[in-house]
C-alpha cells in the first residue's frame, strides 16, 4: 500500500532506495559515511567591511555628539564631557584588553565618545567661534596624510615601532590622568593643559602620536585582510580608527584654542 507521507512517495527517495527494494550493505555503508552536517565556510574580512563598520561607528558618534550639543546646557557641558570620557575610557580598555570587539560594544563606545565630543565641542565653539570646523578639517587632512604615508610605504610599521607607539600612548594617557587628579587641587595641574610652551608642546606631541596610531590602524587592517581574518575583526579595526581620529580631533581642538587666545 502506498504511503500517504509525500516524502516517502517521492521519486527521488524511491530511486535512492532501489525503487522499493531493500538497500544493499554497500548503500547503507555509504549513507553512514556521509557527513551529517557541513558547516558553511566563514567569510573573511574585506576592506569594504572595515569601511562600512567605521562609517557606522562614526555615524553613531556624530549622532550622539549632535544630540548632546543640542540638548545639554552649556553650564554642564564640561561635567558631562568628563563623565562620558571616563566611561568611554573604561569601555575602550575592556575592548582593547579583552579582544571582544563586536557591534554592540563598538557602537556603545562610539556613542559614549560622541557624548563627550559633543559636549566639549559645544564648549569650545562658544568660546572660539569656528574652531570646531578647523579641527574637523585638520583631522581629515591628518587622516589623508597618514593614509598616503601608509600606501606609499614612507614609514614601515615594525614590531619595534608598534611597541614604542603603544608605550608612548599609555604614558601620555597616564600623564593626562595625573594632570586631571592634580587639577582638582589647583587650577593648572602639572601644566600640560595650559596655554604656554609646555601645553603647546604636549598637544603637538599628542597629535603626532595620534597620527602614528592611525598608521598602526592602517597596517592592522592590511594585515587582517591579507591573513584572511574573520569578518567580525572589522569591528575591532573600526574601533581603532574611531579612537585615533577622535584623539587627533580633540588635541587639534585644544591646540587651536591656544592660538585663538
Amino acid at each position: 500500500m502506498d504511503s500517504r507521507n509525500p516524502a516517502f512517495r517521492s521519486d527521488r527517495f524511491g530511486q535512492h532506495m532501489g525503487q522499493g527494494q531493500a538497500p544493499t550493505p554497500q548503500m547503507l555503508q555509504d549513507m553512514y559515511n556521509q557527513p551529517a552536517y557541513t558547516p558553511p565556510a566563514q567569510r573573511t574580512m574585506t576592506y569594504d567591511d572595515v569601511v562600512v563598520k567605521s562609517f557606522l561607528a562614526l555615524g553613531t558618534l556624530v549622532l550622539t555628539g549632535a544630540l548632546t550639543w543640542a540638548f545639554v546646557p552649556l553650564q554642564t557641558a564640561l561635567a558631562v564631557a568628563v563623565v562620558a570620557f571616563l566611561l568611554q575610557f573604561g569601555l575602550a580598555m575592556f575592548i582593547s584588553f579583552g579582544q571582544k570587539a563586536n557591534a554592540p560594544l563598538v557602537l556603545a563606545f562610539a556613542g559614549l565618545y560622541g557624548v563627550g565630543v559633543g559636549a566639549i565641542s559645544h564648549y569650545y565653539e562658544t568660546l572660539y567661534s569656528g574652531v570646531v570646523l578647523q579641527a574637523v578639517i585638520g583631522t581629515a587632512l591628518a587622516f589623508a596624510a597618514m593614509l598616503a604615508v601608509h600606501s606609499l610605504h614612507v614609514i614601515r610599521v615594525t614590531p619595534k615601532l608598534t611597541r614604542f607607539v603603544v608605550a608612548a600612548g599609555f604614558a601620555m594617557v597616564g600623564l593626562m590622568l595625573v594632570n586631571l587628579v592634580i587639577s582638582l587641587f589647583n587650577d593648572t595641574g602639572i601644566g600640560i593643559r595650559e596655554n604656554g610652551p609646555m601645553g603647546i608642546t604636549f598637544s603637538v606631541v599628542a597629535i603626532l602620536l595620534g597620527c602614528f596610531f592611525l598608521l598602526l590602524d592602517f597596517d592592522t587592517i592590511e594585515q587582517g585582510v591579507r591573513a584572511g581574518a574573520p569578518e567580525k575583526f572589522a569591528w575591532y579595526c573600526a574601533f581603532g580608527l574611531v579612537l585615533s581620529l577622535v584623539w587627533i580631533y580633540l588635541e587639534l581642538l585644544r591646540l587651536l584654542s591656544y592660538f585663538r587666545d
